[in-house]
């Protein structure tokens, strides 16, 4: 097979719920596209998928079972290291490879925007190594500054960068203070036949579902999960990184923001994430946009037909 399927949506949209149907009715696999579930030990924060329980993660593996299905791109990484891009690019290139090697649908899902069009579109990074005497220094700036500086360098790239996560403005200010001149990204499209399915729901909806989820994952012991990766020595500036439920929880938890400060922040900080994911997912050509299911089957059916 040459064929991709790729499955993605704004957060809480049910992304990895149809992955899961697809890869159960069509022979496949996933491929997990979230920058934050390649963590070990995020799991409630992330969203990511239960592993069953005759499933174990062996050594260098990367991947597990959940609901029958092969996951690939879970807890292959330290939260306490770096993990880039051009990293996930490479192992997911991999993935889907080996997918389609045995004959089976490779579906690509995830909410990782950045994740997604690197694959999708072949982007070609450039080999910049790091530069431990220019991040000693770009470490004394806070995030706001980073920005900044990253807009007057670059003003396409700081539109679709996280301001507020100051390891990826760190490395972005990196690669273009040592190539001195910015240069267009390199895009080699794969040679796959791709089906891109985008899971839409309207904003009351939408907002909904991300409180829902919310209160569901505060009830899992969401917060016993920082809890455990404070204990293991995730730094509070780390856990401030990931954004989102690390960033409020550990917040909480070190008593900057009372519980409901904390929840209403979180939950409106999930909405306006879930908009600047739609903002990017708009500037992908060819999706073809869900409100049901029964759409992703029959154009996932009539996709593997021709």
């Amino acid at each position: 097979m040459n064929k991709l399927l790729v499955i993605l949506g704004p957060t809480a949209s049910g992304k990895s719920d149809l992955a899961i149907q697809l890869a159960q009715k069509f022979n496949g696999e996933i491929i997990s596209a979230d920058s934050r579930q390649v963590y070990q030990g995020m799991n409630i924060g992330t969203g990511k998928v239960p592993r069953d329980e005759n499933s174990c993660l062996r050594r260098r593996a990367e991947f597990y079972f959940s609901e029958g299905i092969k996951h690939h791109l879970l807890d292959i990484a330290n939260p306490n290291e770096y993990f880039s891009v051009a990293q996930y690019q490479k192992l997911a290139l991999k993935a889907i490879k080996d997918v389609q090697k045995k004959g089976k649908l490779p579906i690509l899902c995830g909410g990782t925007g950045l994740y997604l069009s690197a694959i999708i579109e072949g982007w070609q990074f450039p080999n910049v190594p790091p530069n431990a005497k220019l991040r000693q220094e770009l470490e004394r700036l806070n995030t706001k500054q980073l920005f900044q500086k990253l807009r007057a360098l670059d003003p396409k790239r700081a539109t679709t960068i996280d301001k507020d996560n100051k390891r990826r403005l760190i490395r972005a200010l990196e690669i273009l203070y040592q190539n001195e001149t910015i240069t267009p990204l390199k895009k080699i499209p794969p040679k796959w036949d791709i089906l891109i399915l985008g899971i839409k729901k309207d904003k009351e909806e939408l907002q909904r579902l991300i409180l829902e989820r919310l209160e569901k994952r505060l009830s899992d012991e969401m917060l016993e999960e920082v809890k455990k990766l404070k204990e293991k020595g995730v730094s509070s500036k780390r856990l401030d990184d990931f954004g989102l439920e690390y960033r409020w929880l550990n917040r909480y938890l070190e008593g900057k923001v009372s519980y409901d400060e904390m929840k209403q922040s979180l939950y409106q900080d999930s909405c306006r994430f879930a908009k600047r994911q739609m903002t990017w997912f708009k500037k992908i050509s060819n999706a073809c946009w869900l409100t049901n299911e029964k759409q992703a089957i029959k154009l996932t059916r009539n996709f593997l037909s021709n």
